[in-house]
């Protein structure tokens, strides 16, 4: 049978997710722990999405054909005790045999963890940035990034892919009392489009650019428009959205 896994990782000794040759990802250390416990040299798991070296995930979903009479509470319990601790398996549930992971996405959720004050804590988790920063003014530039637009200015340059068009669902910043998180969702996103953004909203709150200069970066469609990309410890991977007939299969 088919199963989605949902898990959540922290990414700092990780090279993304994406297999690699020669660097740990997550999605080698899952693919060997479950090629052991499953007796399965051929076993293969296809996730929703690339995470980047150092990016960490509250919520990763991957695909698995498993057999039918195994257990997935028991599965998700052996898995863990097999995996290193920066790697947990949170459940399994039964999908249809044509669920994929990453094609019947139909959102994504991301967050960006920022510490404005010194902390002993976090480091790995958060980017420590000591600026006073003026969210209001990020907000109302964040709001011009939502609904369906050309986010090139957004991408990384050298991408292999078809359109840039994507549609923000939400954007905003939520201040904390140690600095703030940045949460975003769209139907998809580009390659360091997350980071990019970040980058240009901090230029918004420190006041080196006016809020409405954003609808300018993205009519521009110019990558060297925008500003830099952040730090990758302070990215989540928070949530992956699916269609009811896939979440509520079984």
């Amino acid at each position: 049978m088919r199963v989605f896994g949902y898990i959540a990782y922290k990414g700092t000794a990780y090279h993304g997710w994406q297999m690699q040759t020669n660097a740990s990802t997550v999605q080698q250390e899952l693919t060997h722990a479950l090629q052991l416990l499953l007796r399965n040299a051929q076993l293969s798991i296809v996730g929703s999405g690339r995470t980047d070296a150092g990016v960490h995930a509250k919520e990763q979903v991957f695909h698995v054909d498993v057999p039918e009479t195994i257990s997935l509470d028991n599965l998700a319990y052996r898995l863990n005790g097999m995996l290193p601790n920066d790697i947990v398996v949170t459940k399994f549930c039964e999908v249809p045999s044509d669920a994929h992971a990453r094609f019947d996405a139909i959102q994504r959720g991301y967050e960006y963890h920022l510490y404005t004050v010194k902390s002993p804590f976090g480091r790995d988790e958060h980017y420590f940035y000591p600026v006073h920063l003026n969210f209001e003014a990020m907000n109302k530039a964040a709001s011009f990034l939502l609904g369906k637009q050309d986010f090139t200015s957004f991408s990384k340059v050298k991408t292999d892919v078809n359109t840039f068009i994507c549609t923000i669902e939400t954007a905003f910043w939520q201040p904390n009392d140690d600095g703030a998180v940045f949460h975003i969702s769209a139907n998809r996103f580009l390659r360091g489009m997350v980071r990019a953004i970040v980058g240009t909203l901090l230029l918004v709150g420190e006041g080196k650019i006016k809020p409405e200069y954003i609808k300018q970066i993205l009519t521009h469609k110019d990558r060297t428009t925008a500003g830099r990309a952040v730090p990758a410890q302070g990215l989540y991977l928070s949530k992956v959205t699916y269609p009811k007939h896939i979440t509520t299969f079984k």
